[in-house]
């Protein structure tokens, strides 16, 4: 029976080619409240993992399972790209009502009073209300990636990917903005699968840690544990 609160790898192969796995004959399970931190060297396919998990490149061999489907319903994904997607000539308000707008499928919802008020709220989380106006290319790259994580959380989604989603933070906006995420998906039991280079910072933040070798995805150890001591 397809597991409808989980995210399945089934001898799962990722990469751009078929001849050059980046990962090859990997397999998990990812469940419900879960923080999934993947560190590794650069180019090893965290990066493709994560765009296959959000269904913009197709598994070379083996199956991905999203909440029981091969792919993710609209809304449920919600996708922080190291490039972060963002609509440069538009607003900052904008831009993150284009993700409460991505959760829900009512024609009416972006017109309705509840759209704003997710895109304020999730704008005020990560302290950016003195930007709502402004145009994304005016917003320093640390800003710009604010943005992109307030985007997500006004989406409400039931997975989160995020590829080095605290880069160019400010030692204390990183641990304001990481806050915020890692209680969004406590309070939603929601999934997060992150790439994270900083291994301390890895740690800190996961439940369970893998790291990517030899086109493989090893678990080193589940760090729920030490997280709640």
């Amino acid at each position: 029976m397809a597991d409808d609160t989980s995210v399945i790898g089934h001898d799962l192969s990722v990469g751009y080619e078929r001849n050059n796995e980046l990962l090859a004959n990997i397999s998990f399970e990812f469940k419900a409240g879960e923080i999934i931190a993947i560190n590794g060297a650069s180019g090893i396919g965290k990066t493709t993992l994560l765009r296959t998990l959000a269904g913009l490149l197709n598994p070379l061999s083996g199956e991905v399972e999203i909440f029981g489907k091969s792919k993710g319903a609209r809304g449920e994904i919600g996708y922080i790209p190291q490039r972060l997607g963002l609509i440069r000539h538009a607003s900052v308000y904008h831009n993150v009502m284009l993700g409460a707008k991505a959760g829900h499928t009512s024609e009416w919802f972006p017109f309705s009073s509840k759209c704003k008020v997710l895109t304020i709220e999730a704008i005020e989380s990560v302290g950016l209300s003195h930007k709502l106006r402004t145009p994304i290319r005016k917003l320093s790259g640390g800003q710009q990636r604010r943005v992109a994580v307030a985007r997500t959380l006004a989406q409400k989604p039931r997975l989160i990917l995020a590829d080095e989603f605290l880069a160019e933070l400010d030692e204390e906006t990183l641990n304001a903005v990481m806050q915020k995420v890692l209680d969004y998906v406590r309070e939603s039991n929601a999934i997060m699968v992150l790439v994270e280079h900083d291994f301390e910072r890895a740690t800190q933040m996961a439940d369970r840690l893998f790291t990517a070798e030899d086109n493989k995805l090893v678990e080193i150890f589940p760090m729920e544990d030490e997280v709640n001591e």
